[in-house]
């Protein structure tokens, strides 16, 4: 019998075998090929909430609210004979003051003072834009030096019956008699039943602050992009916190309300919440993912390590406007004021001319852009210089990959026109809505850009050439609501592919998409000798046969 002896395998080639396997091994950890980056722990499992009225009153028995009242603050007076602190607190808020703390020592910020590419400017526009404010009666600049606590509005965040509304072009108050609006449409605005809406208040839900939020930018799903009315009960697959079939929430269970402060806020974020879960002590900041899920929700090792780089709302809203509404994306006010063209719809019954306001862009199922954030945003306020001969930022993400505090954020993108004064480089302030029934510097009433834009730079106490001309601005918006269920969330190959998600994110390698040329030459290197091994090997083995 001949014995057949094979040789040993020359020592490099066994060596890049074992790397080989390692790095097979590694890929197979990594799961970049299917895994889901989504395997949140528990939140698909969760049962909706039972509604509980846990109040321990009964307002239908208080003899205060079984009356008629004449007006919305009668109201709020009745209910400061009990709630004696709620309207200080009220008034202390940023919801009451629309003022918020800028990013340098004695710059304020807030929806007073910031301008925007939507309706651009609170300024000279109060009666309707104050239509969202948590008060009665901001009709001009000297609402804040006379308001009383009866100016406070309980209504807007405790009604529970669904029928008490704001009128839009109210200064904050609901209508008291029948009034048509818009003018012109038919449609009638009844007076709510004050009495009965007093004695059905309760804890805030969806709706109440999507009275404001929903319709922010002057119309549904608007501004934000990941809030619109469908979020009032949506469906599981657009928001899987506040569904009835997914957990069941409200808005008020993550921004957990203490003394009327409402936290979370567009100017000051935590994208990288280092503290964790909320729970049992609390860091004050409960709005963030890690509050609830901490710091490694996910069920795979491998996806956590995407944590400190990843924000969690990166792979889990995997597009936002995902409900029945668009989001408008483009907003062109320079061609506003043509009459004859009036209003035009595309085939989806979106408006896309308004004679008003101009032609818009509107989309659903929006992929975010993404870029570092460490929660720090720029902003612009009225009057700050600008260079017309550079991209024009309204506000800004702040961050960089070699911050330890941010992560890769998504956001949505609006871009407008609108009217600057090229002279002395600013963003102009339009008059849009009238001060009275005469005036018609508004450009809602006269439809003339020069009288709109000296009115309401006037008004802002602002420099104004007299000349105006358009152009184009940006402005983001940071996507955080409309968390998809774990199994629509983004799954690996999104990202790790040539031209996945984030390939437009500066500063991160990610295998599979972005190119390194160390490690390429080594996985080639490698993929080489095996290759070679593998040939070499082979023919050994038909060498030694041949000689059996």
């Amino acid at each position: 019998m001949t014995t057949t002896k094979h040789r040993l395998l020359p020592w490099w080639i066994g060596l890049a075998l074992v790397g080989v396997v390692l790095l097979l091994a590694y890929a197979a950890g990594a799961g970049f090929a299917s895994a889901p980056a989504a395997a949140a722990t528990g939140m698909d499992a969760a049962a909706p909430a039972e509604e509980e009225d846990d109040s321990t009153a009964d307002h239908t028995k208080f003899e205060e609210l079984q009356r008629e009242f004449q007006n919305a603050t009668e109201v709020t007076q009745a209910c400061l004979e009990c709630h004696t602190e709620a309207a200080k607190q009220v008034m202390e808020s940023t919801h009451w003051t629309w003022e918020f703390p800028g990013g340098e020592p004695g710059e304020t910020w807030g929806k007073r003072h910031v301008i925007n590419n939507f309706c651009v400017a609170v300024t000279s526009n109060w009666p309707r834009c104050t239509s969202c404010h948590a008060g009665y009666g901001w009709k001009d600049d000297t609402f804040f030096d006379t308001a009383t606590e009866a100016q406070v509005d309980c209504l807007i965040c405790h009604d529970t019956t669904g029928t008490y509304k704001k009128f839009p072009a109210g200064a904050g108050h609901p209508v008291y008699e029948p009034k048509e609006f818009p003018p012109g449409s038919g449609k009638i605005w009844e007076p709510p039943d004050l009495a009965y809406v007093a004695q059905n208040v309760g804890q805030p839900g969806n709706k109440n602050c999507g009275a404001c939020h929903f319709y922010g930018g002057g119309g549904d799903g608007v501004k934000h992009g990941d809030m619109d009315s469908t979020l009032a009960s949506p469906p599981k697959d657009v928001d899987v916190h506040l569904s009835p079939e997914g957990a069941g929430m409200v808005c008020a269970d993550c921004h957990k309300t203490e003394a009327h402060q409402v936290p979370g806020s567009r100017y000051r974020m935590t994208p990288k919440d280092t503290h964790g879960k909320d729970l049992p002590e609390s860091d004050g900041n409960p709005t963030t993912c890690e509050s609830c899920h901490g710091l490694a929700p996910m069920k795979e090792s491998k996806l956590n390590d995407h944590v400190d780089k990843v924000a969690c709302q990166t792979c889990h809203i995997p597009a936002f406007a995902r409900g029945d509404k668009p989001t408008k994306m483009w907003w062109d006010w320079s061609v506003a004021g043509d009459k004859e063209r009036g209003v035009e719809k595309d085939e989806n019954g979106w408006v896309t001319y308004h004679y008003m306001k101009g032609e818009f862009v509107w989309a659903k199922d929006v992929v975010p852009t993404y870029l570092w954030f460490d929660g720090g945003t720029t902003y612009m306020v009225e009057g700050e210089k600008i260079d017309p001969n550079s991209e024009v930022y309204i506000n800004h993400p702040q961050g960089a990959p070699d911050d330890p505090n941010a992560r890769i954020y998504p956001f949505k993108v609006f871009r407008g026109k609108q009217g600057y004064d090229p002279v002395n480089q600013v963003l102009l302030v339009p008059h849009l809505f009238p001060f009275n029934k005469e005036d018609k510097t508004a450009f809602w009433k006269g439809f003339d850009w020069g009288e709109a834009f000296r009115v309401g730079m006037e008004t802002a106490g602002l420099d104004y050439s007299g000349q105006y001309d358009w152009i184009e601005t940006t402005m983001y918006w940071p996507i955080t609501h409309m968390v998809a269920p774990a199994a629509q969330a983004l799954k690996c190959n999104d990202c790790h592919a040539a031209d996945g998600r984030l390939a437009e994110v500066p500063g991160v390698y990610i295998p599979g998409q972005t190119g390194h040329p160390t490690l390429e030459t080594i996985g080639w290197t490698l993929t080489g000798l095996t290759l070679l091994g593998v040939v070499v090997h082979a023919g050994l083995r038909i060498a030694n046969r041949k000689r059996v």
